[in-house]
């Protein structure tokens, strides 16, 4: 069997056969922004306590950040194929930013998808180039994966026309550095009495709206929050889009999360490959570099086949959601982001390993990415809620719940 040069950038497709010219151009791009930075920016911001807003401006400013937004709204008219390009590549470059899977691939989808022209108008273009972050508020203390246990209600103020916003929300990325927040809500339904899901745009400094850090045991510069809304007045424009279209709305913006989600975690996982792909190399203790003997190498050939078997899903997800196709895309979605979660807690797990010691040191910039990869297994959904989403969806096996 002829023998090839070892990979540089693990995981990385090959352009000819999975990407057009223009999507392969961008990847080869985006490398190379996020090797300008590279993993000693990311985690010397971190630790200082700061956020990577050179980065985040400087792919703002390039078109990076907006790529999947529409063009008449300073956006790149691409998918949410392209955007996933970018955040895999910035985080196997070992800076993946974690607000890009809410600002533009969330919220920005959503908007564009669902907002009227003026919510057009007034979002796009700052989340297209950077200039305005939005947050994403969803899960609740007791609601959890299950949105028909969402308690934050809206209800219409009938002298005003005003919405008044109450409720609770748990593990929200980001809020003290957007903007705005993207909140799911409830409303009654006049005609049924029941409550529906709606979304509402809730600016940072409005009176009501306030947000509680959760100290995490997680290196990342993007910080949790808890939030707390107690009849927070929001105009009659913050309601994005139809009242009645919300679970439509909602879902459309859930499958970019997952998609998206499955490039950070694949990101994450190529770095840290990576490290341990250079290190076995190199690393000599006996007559040959640690690479040599099989008990090295072979769970690393491992976690480079799972990467890249999540890769595949995850292109497949983002091509179907890109067609249009919400359905199809909403099962390889939830596949992409538990096979691309996996991938990469095995990735991280092994370069440790292989690292031995130096894998625990802040020097190799390893460990830290431990927490950090496992968020991928359990946010935005976990993975015992995506294997039933499948056994349902997918084989049409009977609910226990």
């Amino acid at each position: 069997m002829p023998t090839q040069p070892g990979p540089t950038n693990p995981a990385a497709p090959t352009p000819a056969l999975l990407e057009t010219e223009e999507q392969a151009a961008l990847r080869k791009a985006v490398a190379a922004l996020g090797a300008r930075y590279g993993r000693a920016y990311f985690t010397t911001v971190t630790a200082e306590g700061r956020q990577t807003d050179e980065l985040w401006a400087e792919a703002g400013k390039l078109g990076y950040l907006g790529v999947n937004l529409p063009e008449e709204y300073g956006g790149g008219g691409a998918g949410i194929t392209e955007l996933a390009i970018v955040l895999e590549e910035l985080g196997a470059a070992g800076c993946p930013l974690l607000l890009m899977i809410v600002s533009p691939a969330i919220c920005g989808t959503v908007i564009a998808r669902f907002g009227t022209d003026e919510q057009k108008q007034k979002w796009l273009p700052g989340l297209a180039d950077g200039s305005a972050k939005m947050a994403f508020g969803i899960t609740e203390p007791d609601a959890g994966s299950n949105a028909h246990r969402i308690t934050t209600t809206a209800r219409r103020d009938p002298d005003t026309g005003d919405w008044l916003l109450t409720g609770r929300k748990v593990f929200v990325s980001g809020v003290d550095i957007a903007d705005t927040t993207l909140i799911v809500g409830r409303t009654e339904d006049a005609r049924t009495g029941k409550l529906k899901p709606c979304l509402f745009v809730v600016p940072r400094d409005t009176p009501g709206f306030a947000y509680h850090h959760i100290p995490m045991e997680l290196a990342a510069p993007e910080k949790q929050f808890e939030l707390v809304m107690d009849d927070v007045r929001l105009p009659a424009d913050a309601l994005v889009g139809d009242e009645d279209a919300g679970l439509l709305q909602l879902f459309a913006g859930l499958n970019p999360e997952r998609i998206m989600t499955a490039a950070f975690a694949l990101g994450m996982g190529r770095h840290a490959l990576g490290k341990a792909v250079e290190y076995a190399k190199t690393r000599q203790v006996w007559k040959e570099p640690i690479g040599a003997h099989q008990a090295i190498a072979h769970p690393l050939a491992q976690a480079h086949i799972e990467l890249e078997l999540a890769a595949l899903m995850m292109r497949k997800a983002a091509l179907l959601y890109d067609a249009g196709d919400d359905m199809g895309a909403g099962e390889a979605a939830n596949m992409a982001k538990y096979a691309a979660g996996e991938a990469a807690v095995k990735a991280v797990d092994q370069a440790v390993h292989t690292l031995g010691g130096n894998g625990l040191t802040t020097e190799y910039g390893i460990a830290s990415m431990i927490t950090a990869a496992r968020v991928s297994r359990i946010a935005p959904v976990s993975r015992e809620m995506i294997l039933n989403f499948v056994s349902h969806q997918s084989l049409g096996l009977p609910k226990s719940y």
